[in-house]
């Protein structure tokens, strides 16, 4: 936030002491949040929602009653929120049913600033083939053990996968992650997955567990794409591709997602030609936008 921007509205907010706001100020140490009081039109169920991580980050997890009273709603109410959450992998439910953090509560912001510009780059591409195929397409990047998906074109097809943006998946499940890792050395797996940083991050892998990992990844190379047969989900299959920046290195991936039962959509030559035609012209995009990881 620019000073001026500041004083411009701390001018307006003594100008007109009615008007309550949250202003940002800035300090040397960092950001400053001066929180003055609960905004005048503030909307209940977005304030619930807020609650309701906050309850899940800072206890551990809950039961729906737990929810229910916590927030002074009814248990349906507290059932939808919960299921967002979920459908948002903000919450998951343990074998106990009771809910959870899921993995996006933990996520750390992304430090990755050039996710919006191959998002835009690459809009066109995702949609056409989404359009060619019925079918759900999906823009992913790794950051860690981990993929996030930041756009989903969603098929047209009635049953259909659903919107998955802003999921965190674990990369060696997830086909688009798969494929990211299928791009890299030896070397930097085992960086990612058997060092002592990988046990400080919670991505360690037994050395069964890797070399489970290694073989699937060399499979994946073989191939040129990676597939998801439920992993991540029950339901979900999934083929995906990666994609490659300026410089030559992996940078993103992209993954058709269909429901199981349509499965077989994954296996046609058809769908991978035309997958494989995508990811020859997104590459191009990408390398002309000069776009890579230190972009």
């Amino acid at each position: 936030m620019q000073w001026a921007h500041q004083r411009k509205r701390q001018k307006s907010t003594r100008a007109n002491p009615s008007i309550k706001k949250v202003v940002l100020s800035m300090s040397i140490m960092g950001n400053q949040k001066d929180v003055y009081q609960r905004p005048r039109y503030a909307l209940s169920s977005v304030d619930n929602a807020l609650r309701l991580i906050q309850i899940l980050r800072d206890t551990g997890g809950a039961r729906l009653s737990d929810v229910a009273r916590e927030l002074d709603i009814s248990p349906s109410a507290a059932h939808r929120l919960l299921t967002m959450l979920v459908y948002r992998d903000f919450a998951a439910q343990d074998e106990t049913r009771a809910y959870v953090p899921g993995p996006s509560m933990g996520a750390p912001p992304s430090p990755t600033p050039w996710t919006r510009k191959l998002k835009n780059l690459l809009h066109s591409h995702l949609e056409l083939l989404a359009g060619r195929l019925d079918e759900s397409v999906s823009l992913m990047f790794r950051t860690g053990a981990r993929t996030r998906v930041i756009t989903t074109l969603e098929g047209g097809q009635l049953l259909r996968v659903g919107d998955r943006t802003g999921l965190v998946q674990d990369a060696r499940l997830a086909a688009g992650g798969k494929a990211i890792l299928a791009r890299h050395d030896q070397a930097f797996l085992e960086r990612l997955y058997r060092s002592h940083s990988a046990k400080l991050a919670g991505s360690y892998l037994s050395e069964a567990e890797f070399g489970r990992l290694t073989r699937t990844l060399e499979e994946t190379r073989r191939l040129g794409y990676a597939l998801n047969q439920e992993e991540t989900e029950s339901g979900l299959h999934a083929l995906g591709m990666a994609l490659h920046g300026a410089g030559g290195g992996v940078l993103a991936s992209f993954s058709v997602l269909v429901p199981s039962s349509r499965a077989d959509v994954l296996r046609r030559p058809t769908t991978r030609a035309l997958m494989t035609e995508a990811q020859t012209e997104m590459d191009l995009e990408i390398q002309t936008a000069r776009l890579s990881l230190q972009a």
